[in-house]
């Protein structure tokens, strides 16, 4: 394990010296199994150039080698306040058993059993992708594709899909792109799970309807209300009408409940009544689970004995900083 003290700079008086500090624990780190970094992660991090990077490892780099060390440096120091600071932070559980998570599941399920299409769709911070994610850990041929503004357009949204799928080198063309997506799922039994699917457009969508009808395989679509109201609008496009024919289960989700509140504040360790209380006050509000997560980590800061220790005026502390109230 590299000295953690901070580096001296490289530009100090005996800066040789520290040139030759800052190497060697640049190189420890990596020679550490334990801290699984490659040079190429360092390289990636630290702005260094790859090639650079090994050089001056070798101390044979011929340039500015206190620039370098300078750099690394920084890096280093940044690295151990990051893991100095994230070791104080409590962990948020990877998943909540809640209403909503059961509903997302459920649709999940039913789709990649029966090859069907499903859209499950709602407002922002309800679990839904966590959930997704639950599900992809626990079945096998589950590719979640998480789409963005970037990728709305056909060829975009199919080559996000292909690179879920480990499919590399492909002629950037939809059709060509579209058929090797065709080849690799087909026969899976699998389920492809688009989220952020509202912003797909039309062709992007259709091409994902086509995947389903070639292959069989199961697709789920998770947005929010924009997605559903695209699809079953009372001035839908006519282009999704082969789409809207073929969804076989639609989940709504809107507000969580009471119970779900009552199932983080269980998975956090919540003892406080006064703060359990709180809670479901909060989960009621836009934002929902996530926001309810995002108070609870902030309060277990504050908290003296951690997340139980966790009181209501750690959580309205916590709620005001998170710009819940003013």
């Amino acid at each position: 394990m590299a000295d953690a003290s901070h580096a001296e700079h490289p530009n100090s008086p005996g800066g040789t010296a520290a040139i030759d500090s800052v190497r060697n624990q640049v190189a420890q780190l990596i020679a550490d199994p334990a801290e699984n970094l490659s040079q190429a992660d360092v390289s990636r991090e630290a702005n260094v150039n790859t090639s650079t990077l090994s050089r001056f490892l070798k101390s044979a780099y011929p340039g500015d080698n206190a620039e370098i060390a300078t750099k690394l440096a920084k890096w280093l120091d940044t690295r151990r306040t990051r893991a100095a600071s994230q070791g104080q932070l409590p962990t948020a559980p990877a998943f909540v058993d809640t209403t909503i998570s059961r509903r997302v599941l459920a649709a999940l399920g039913y789709a990649q059993m029966a090859g069907d299409i499903a859209v499950v769709y709602g407002g922002a911070g309800l679990g839904k992708t966590k959930a997704t994610r639950r599900y992809a850990e626990q079945h096998s041929s589950v590719w979640l594709v998480e789409m963005t503004r970037s990728h709305g357009r056909l060829l975009g949204a199919l080559e996000r899909i292909a690179a879920t799928l480990g499919l590399r080198g492909i002629a950037r063309e939809p059709a060509k792109v579209q058929d090797k997506i065709h080849d690799r799922v087909e026969g899976t039994g699998g389920l492809l799970v688009i989220d952020e699917a509202q912003h797909l457009d039309n062709d992007a969508l259709e091409a994902i309807r086509a995947i389903h009808d070639a292959t069989g395989i199961g697709v789920v679509l998770i947005g929010n209300e924009v997605l559903y109201s695209r699809l079953t609008g009372g001035k839908r496009d006519a282009g999704f009408a082969q789409l809207f024919s073929r969804i076989g289960k639609r989940v709504r989700l809107t507000r969580a409940s009471a119970a779900d509140a009552d199932a983080i504040a269980d998975a956090w360790n919540v003892e406080d009544a006064e703060a359990r209380e709180l809670l479901r006050d909060i989960v009621a509000k836009p934002g929902a689970l996530r926001g309810a997560t995002k108070c609870l980590r902030l309060a277990s800061v504050s908290s003296a004995a951690g997340a139980r220790g966790i009181t209501a005026q750690h959580l309205v502390h916590a709620w005001q900083e998170l710009g819940g109230a003013e």
